[in-house]
């Protein structure tokens, strides 16, 4: 387990995205600094992944475009680094990767929280032409159980 925020939720109290520590509670590294924690865009994802999505995507952007948003991804998290840390260090940028792209969610879920990640992006168009597309109006987890103070609370 490890410390995480919840940094982007619906109208109705859903958590959708966490930032996670860098660091997971037993000292481990947690290479996933943003973790798409919402059903509904996970399902949808999912089927652009399943449909060969990635190998598109990295085609269309290009590795090297792909590359920087690692770097960026892996710079914003490792500054969360606790100053005088010992042992292991989370690595990799978005979804704990250098190269290519390794997970669509990562990426839509760094692009909802820095609005900086151009597969990200491209997933946020493939859903909107499914009416998949995040939308803060929609019901998430919360309404489902009915107590949205009690459904992804910050474990910081």
């Amino acid at each position: 387990m490890g410390a995480f925020t919840v940094v982007v939720r619906r109208d109705d109290g859903s958590p959708v995205v966490l930032r996670n520590a860098p660091l997971l509670d037993d000292g481990r590294p947690m290479p996933t600094r943003y973790w798409l924690a919402d059903r509904a865009l996970n399902k949808a994802i999912g089927r652009l992944e399943s449909a060969g999505s990635i190998d598109r995507i990295e085609a269309e952007i290009g590795v090297d475009a792909i590359g920087e948003i690692h770097q960026r991804y892996e710079a914003e998290r490792d500054a969360s680094v606790p100053a005088g840390h010992v042992g292991p260090s989370p690595s990799g940028g978005v979804g704990g990767t250098r190269i290519g792209v390794k997970c669509l969610h990562a990426h839509y879920a760094n692009y909802l929280v820095t609005n900086d990640d151009a597969v990200g992006a491209w997933v946020d168009t493939q859903l909107a032409l499914t009416g998949d597309a995040f939308d803060s109006a929609r019901p998430g987890i919360a309404s489902e159980v009915g107590a949205a103070g009690n459904v992804g609370e910050d474990q910081a």
